[in-house]
């Protein structure tokens, strides 16, 4: 206990799949930040909940690890935080050790090696009603005589269910572990040893697990669920998200023509209507899509599919110089490239980390969305395909299955030139399958939620009103005859480099929205939006932006710029995320170098081959 303050420190420990960050957010519910460890990228998630006696508890919940001999900077931060190594964390006063009960075998050894370091510990026996079902017997006043620390049942998908291990928590620290193993000891046969004295299981895997893997595991119905899953996903993005963006829409028109009649013309109402309003406002209507896309990621995860789908996968992906491992990470991309790119940490060879971490970048992600819903909502039209599909949603797929093709095919090309004939076994463990918990999705919807407006008020704010400074002075000269914006900073960038993007059919506009576009792939749509209401003469324009590029720009041009974001270079956090990872800045240049070279050839080939044809 901290001699300054009644505050108890626990860590939550685990190996992955054991349902610790389940219990976390259980324990802590709304009340915890997510931030990162100093001097690394490694996720920092804690949280507090004060106990029935008044004290507050501090909860940390570390990445998880099957082993405390490193292997990754995730499996690192663990251990050191265990340790009282690392520099700025408090070492914690007792650990919490979270198991799953349906698989003690695996997660019995890592509680066995944490003994060792001579904390407080208390087991969390998580998922003991799964294990119930399956027949499993688990004696817990053997276990607990066995391991020499209390041992808690918990379920933590269940209101109540670590209302036990929070009783035990709010009474004296139990005393470090009388029985640490020796150094020396044979893990595997200690293990053995407590699941014979205080186990019995009628069988090692659940039958439900087993039938529904002869389906998702088969060769053939397995991809082909998986691609059904995945065509389901980017439809019902389009037409689940419709009402919620018009209603959004419609609420950001009425703010705008609120405050057109409120603010009298002049430099506060450009910046408010042509800026902010017609800016951010075309941002914020694409909340709705992005949480749906994460809404199917999260049940994905939370189901225990994504392990097996990487398995699925993994012969394809070896086929491109990639392994069944780099699946999460890249699945990870389709919601930002930067936690995806964290989460090549996992892969433990170096050749197949760094093939990861360059190909993440052209998994589509919810950046690119707002981009693409825009366009393809000018230029596609809203009809039903076979009398089932949508067409906005076909070609929402589409351009996400052109972003996958790519990184297979750049992968490829980067195992011919290192000349990589090796195999790379994968070994994966297949979690249980379970219904995903709600609270916890719903806490996952929250923090993504979050995150977007945190971007949209400080980046994509910040870089709007940037750019409507720019696109604002300086003033027009006396007796000019053209729109205001073309005198302006932004107006004559546009104009200077617009000549080098002449082959892809974009107008200046467009070169303009490219350059704050790098900082944040969502302010391409404010800059175009913020650029077009001050090219304009009427109020009415910022919040037209969607029939304003359907009526000015040529279908090619509308392909052409979809077909550079399936490519185009990452924002700045994706580069930085990129030298901090592989702490090189060659990779960095490389990266952005072929990223940019393949978005220009796919945009350019794309413009003239329109042209041809329309």
């Amino acid at each position: 206990m901290t001699a300054m303050e009644n505050v108890l420190h626990i860590a939550l420990v685990g190996n992955p799949n054991s349902g610790k960050t389940a219990l976390f957010n259980r324990l802590t519910g709304s009340r915890q930040k997510v931030a990162n460890y100093a001097g690394v990228t490694v996720e920092r998630k804690e949280g507090r909940y004060t106990s029935p006696t008044g004290r507050s508890v501090r909860v940390l919940d570390l990445p998880g690890t099957y082993s405390l001999n490193a292997t990754s900077p995730d499996e690192a931060v663990t251990r050191d935080v265990c340790m009282g190594r690392f520099e700025g964390e408090t070492r914690p006063d007792l650990l919490v050790c979270v198991a799953d009960a349906t698989n003690l075998r695996l997660h019995l050894r890592f509680v066995l090696e944490l003994q060792r370091l001579g904390l407080p510990m208390v087991l969390a026996l998580n998922m003991c009603d799964a294990a119930a079902k399956r027949g499993i017997r688990i004696d817990v006043e053997a276990l607990q005589a066995g391991l020499g620390m209390p041992v808690i049942e918990t379920v933590a998908i269940r209101h109540r269910g670590t209302s036990e291990l929070v009783r035990r928590l709010d009474g004296p620290l139990p005393p470090p572990t009388a029985m640490p193993v020796a150094p020396g000891a044979d893990l595997h046969a200690e293990v053995s040893r407590l699941l014979a004295t205080a186990v019995t299981v009628p069988r090692r895997t659940a039958r439900i697990d087993d039938a529904l893997d002869r389906f998702f595991l088969h060769p053939v119905f397995g991809l082909a669920i998986l691609s059904v899953l995945m065509f389901f996903m980017f439809q019902a993005v389009f037409a689940w998200a419709a009402p919620l963006m018009d209603g959004l829409d419609a609420g950001v028109s009425a703010v705008g023509a609120m405050l057109a009649n409120v603010v009298p013309p002049g430099l506060l109402h450009s910046l408010l209507i042509d800026g902010l309003i017609a800016g951010v406002g075309s941002v914020v209507v694409f909340l709705p899509q992005i949480l749906i896309l994460f809404l199917f990621i999260l049940f994905l995860e939370e189901s225990g599919y994504l392990p097996r789908a990487a398995f699925l996968l993994d012969r394809l992906m070896v086929g491109a110089g990639l392994t069944g491992r780099s699946f999460i990470p890249l699945l990870s991309s389709f919601a930002c490239a930067v936690p995806g790119i964290m989460a090549a940490r996992t892969i433990q060879d170096p050749r197949d980390r760094l093939a990861t971490i360059l190909v993440a970048p052209l998994m589509t992600c919810s950046a690119r969305l707002p981009v693409y819903a825009l366009l393809i909502a000018a230029f596609i039209p809203k009809q039903q395909v076979l009398g089932a599909f949508n067409l906005q949603g076909l070609v929402l797929f589409g351009l996400y299955f052109s972003g996958i093709v790519g990184a297979l095919v750049v992968a490829w090309v980067m195992k011919k030139i290192r000349k990589d004939q090796n195999e790379h076994a994968l070994l994966l463990e297949l979690p249980s399958y379970r219904m995903p918990n709600p609270i916890d999705i719903a806490i996952g919807l929250w923090e993504r939620a979050m995150i977007f407006l945190r971007r949209v008020g400080t980046i994509i704010l910040s870089l709007t009103v940037l750019l409507w400074l720019m696109s604002s002075f300086p003033a027009p000269p006396d007796g000019a005859t053209g729109a205001p914006i073309d005198y302006s900073f932004a107006g004559i960038i546009g104009h200077a480099i617009q000549p080098l993007f002449a082959p892809l059919g974009f107008g200046w506009e467009i070169c303009v929205a490219l350059v704050p576009g790098m900082a944040a792939r969502e302010v391409a749509v404010s800059a175009l939006a913020t650029v077009y209401a001050l090219s304009s003469t009427g109020d009415d324009a910022a919040g037209q932006l969607l029939p304003i590029i359907a009526g000015q720009w040529s279908l090619p041009t509308a392909l052409s710029l979809l077909a550079w974001y399936v490519f185009a270079p990452q924002c700045v956090s994706t580069l930085a995320v990129i030298r901090r990872e592989t702490e090189s800045w060659r990779t960095v240049a490389l990266a952005a170098g072929y990223l940019f070279g393949l978005a220009y050839l796919a945009s350019m080939l794309t413009y003239q081959i329109a042209r041809l044809l329309t």
